[in-house]
This record gives structure tokens, C-alpha cells and sequence, in this order.
């Protein structure tokens, strides 16, 4: 699978996905969505992939989006997906885990894409701001939705309402995000916590990625929770486990 926008590879079960144009600080454009759509969905039914991880080509995770792009978007069929409908469907129901390496600005389109990840990663150069207030547009990607799961509905207020830029200092300070890391070993810990999760059973691992990220009551959870455990295990790699602990030696993952 070609692709201009993007660049994808895949080493040893973690594929990474860098954000491919670095002279418009990665700004997003309709022809990347579709991309990053292909990419993921494509992936996430390959067994040669257990995690992704999303990064910037450059000195910038996106500047949001590109508004020349989004100028081509009034001209064109009303059946056709926007770029923020097209980024949400490619992120949303993704059944691996996905990291984000920010390494640099995240503005608007750029940090509510993050949002979508699974966990945040930030470069200590990293800057985050939701510009949309100031813009006189609404928030996006699901993000009214995501950011005060976040960091609480007050501070979603204010950063949504006041548009300004805060540094990765702040970001970790009020859960935006998970880690705040050197600049020149984000990618190197990113690859390090991708390995890790990867090494861990494949069926267990999406399962509790969608139940974390489910949206129910804590009785429907508890239902939920209680029909995962019951499958997993049954599953080779529950077993495996097991074994494994018993005879005190590294378990080997399948993924069945």
C-alpha cells in the first residue's frame, strides 16, 4: 500500500505511523485522512500488527487543519465525508492500541486527534492548543466528549474557551497527557511501551482497550466485564499465561 501523506511501517508487531508533511508542519488535509483511514483499518485486521503508534514527520505532531484543504472542502458532494468526519473514522473503533508521540505543536485538528489515542506520549518541546473558540468555530473529533473525560469539565472550559497555547509541562500537569519525555527519547520510550504492550496477549489487550473505552453505567460495565473474562479465559493465551507463571519462564503469545 502506497501512500504520500503518511509513512507507515511495521517492526515486530508495533507499527508506526508518521504524519508525512513536514513543510506544512503536518497539517491535515482530506487525501491524509483517507490515508491514515486505510492505514489503520488495514493494520488493524493484520496479525503482523498488536500496536500503532502516531507521530509528526518533522518539528511538528500537526498544526491542525490545513486551510487551503479546507477551502476545497465547500466544493466538494455533500455525500462525501469532512476531513474531521473522516479523521474520527479513522481513529474511532480501531480495536489495537494507539499511541501518540507529540513531538511538537498539536494545534486544533492536531490535538484533538491525540484525543482519539489511547495514550499520550509528549516531547518536552510539545505545545497543545484548541484554537477554535478564537476561531469562531466549534471543538471537533469528539473532543467535547474526550477532553473532560480527560482533564475535568473545568479545564476543558478553559481551554476550550480561552484558545491558548500550553506547554507539555501543563499538558502532564492536568492529564492531557500520560508522559512528558526528552525530546530526542520520545520515540525510543514510545517504541519501548508499544513493545511491551505488544508482548502481551493480543485478544486480552483489545478486550480491555474496549472496555475501558466504553460509555455505560457501572452495571451494564460489570456485564460487559464479566463476558470478557469468561471468553479470555477460554482463550490459548489465558492458558499460556498460566502456564508460564507456573513454570516460571516467558510466556510466548499467540494471539488465539
Amino acid at each position: 500500500m502506497s501512500f504520500s501523506a503518511i509513512e507507515v511501517k511495521t517492526h515486530e508487531f508495533v507499527t508506526t505511523i508518521t504524519l508525512n508533511r513536514p513543510e506544512r508542519l503536518n497539517a491535515l488535509t482530506l487525501p491524509m485522512a483517507e490515508e491514515l483511514f486505510s492505514a489503520l483499518h488495514a493494520h488493524d485486521k493484520d496479525d503482523a500488527t498488536r500496536v500503532f503508534i502516531i507521530t509528526g514527520a518533522g518539528r511538528g505532531f500537526s498544526a491542525g487543519a490545513d486551510l487551503a484543504d479546507s477551502a476545497s472542502e465547500m466544493h466538494q458532494a455533500t455525500n462525501n465525508p469532512t476531513l474531521a468526519e473522516r479523521l474520527y473514522q479513522a481513529l474511532v473503533d480501531i480495536e489495537k492500541p494507539i499511541i501518540a508521540a507529540i513531538n511538537g505543536v498539536a494545534v486544533g485538528g492536531g490535538c484533538t486527534l491525540t484525543l482519539l489515542c489511547d495514550i499520550r506520549l509528549a516531547a518536552k518541546s510539545a505545545r497543545f492548543q484548541l484554537p477554535f473558540t478564537k476561531l469562531g468555530i466549534s471543538a471537533e473529533l469528539g473532543s467535547t466528549y474526550t477532553l473532560p473525560k480527560l482533564v475535568g469539565s473545568a479545564r476543558a472550559m478553559e481551554l476550550v474557551l480561552m484558545s491558548k497555547m500550553i506547554s507539555s509541562a501543563e499538558a502532564l500537569e492536568i492529564g492531557l497527557v500520560n508522559h512528558r519525555i526528552a525530546d530526542d527519547q520520545l520515540l525510543i520510550d514510545a517504541n519501548e511501551m508499544a513493545s511491551y504492550i505488544a508482548s502481551l496477549p493480543p485478544l486480552s489487550v483489545r478486550m480491555n482497550k474496549a472496555l475501558l473505552k466504553q460509555a455505560a453505567d457501572q452495571q451494564t460495565q460489570f456485564r460487559s466485564e464479566t463476558m470478557a473474562l469468561a471468553m479470555l479465559k477460554q482463550t490459548a493465551d489465558a492458558m499460556e499465561a498460566a502456564s508460564a507463571f507456573r513454570e516460571k519462564r516467558d510466556p510466548v503469545f499467540t494471539g488465539l
